[in-house]
């Protein structure tokens, strides 16, 4: 992973304090940000006890005044409270750098909620968590180039990122990669239960299920190949392979996937539209 040579500004404030904003923490504390320039807000007593424990930044129960030393500001908090909360930051709220990684909020609706031009959306995933996520990201026009290398730094703390060019393709980063880890477990759900009924223990074929996926993964990124070469590598015309391709083929799975992902993208727009206010 390529990290943008940018110094992090002092202090990062986070609105919200739950698992996104914990990979994004984590990963800025392992990259050597000291604690006491992060600062989360969290409105429930238990998410803050864990929080200042297992990183030793700095909480408060509510916005208030401390955030207006923030450069930054990541808003990580459910989409529909997202009107709310910024209503209570936005007094102190004027000079920062906005970075949001709510689902569905769109950035028209955030800049009119904190008055504001300067912000990053974002469309991060689950495998953040562990510093192997993606984040799709989009900037309004006011938001500088070193604005831009600076979210990038934040970021890169859970993965990769990928930038657009129109906040609706957001909608498509949220189908493909922010709803894809789901898709993922739902065919290691389907292989691990294939190879119990074909005598193996669920532990086994799962393991095998999890190698299977994570090699292929690391095999498609290291080639140069199209995905369509890779799979034709690994199937023999009358093989075991071509055999199960066929069956995928004849039960119309890979259009009803593309079915699939054409319906979170929808849901993705239609929640924009819900939540913008």
């Amino acid at each position: 992973m390529n990290t943008p040579n940018t110094s992090l500004p002092e202090p990062i404030a986070f609105i919200g304090g739950g698992n996104m904003a914990s990979a994004i923490l984590g990963g800025l504390c392992r990259r050597g940000l000291r604690p006491d320039a992060l600062l989360v807000v969290e409105p429930h007593a238990a998410a803050r006890e864990q929080l200042e424990a297992r990183f030793g930044v700095r909480t408060l129960a509510q916005a208030g005044p401390e955030l207006a030393r923030a450069s930054l500001m990541v808003w990580a908090i459910k989409p529909q409270v997202f009107a709310q909360a910024a209503a209570a930051a936005a007094p102190w709220a004027a000079t920062a750098l906005h970075l949001s990684v709510a689902a569905g909020i769109r950035t028209e609706s955030i800049g009119r909620w904190l008055a504001s031009e300067r912000i990053v959306r974002a469309m991060p995933n689950t495998p953040a968590l562990i510093g192997q996520g993606i984040s799709g990201l989009y900037a309004r026009a006011a938001v500088t180039a070193d604005e831009r290398r600076l979210v990038e730094s934040v970021l890169e703390a859970t993965g990769a990122c990928l930038w657009v060019d129109e906040e609706a393709q957001l909608d498509a980063v949220t189908a493909l990669s922010g709803s894809g880890p789901a898709y993922v477990f739902y065919f290691l759900e389907a292989m691990r239960e294939a190879g119990a009924q074909m005598g193996l223990s669920a532990e086994q074929a799962y393991r095998l299920a999890i190698a299977t996926f994570s090699g292929a993964a690391a095999l498609a990124q290291a080639s140069e190949e199209s995905p369509e070469t890779l799979r034709e590598r690994v199937t023999s015309k009358g093989g075991t392979t071509h055999a199960a391709l066929t069956a995928l083929e004849q039960a119309g799975v890979k259009t009803a996937f593309i079915q699939a992902l054409l319906a979170a993208h929808e849901r993705a727009r239609e929640l924009g539209d819900a939540f913008g206010g």
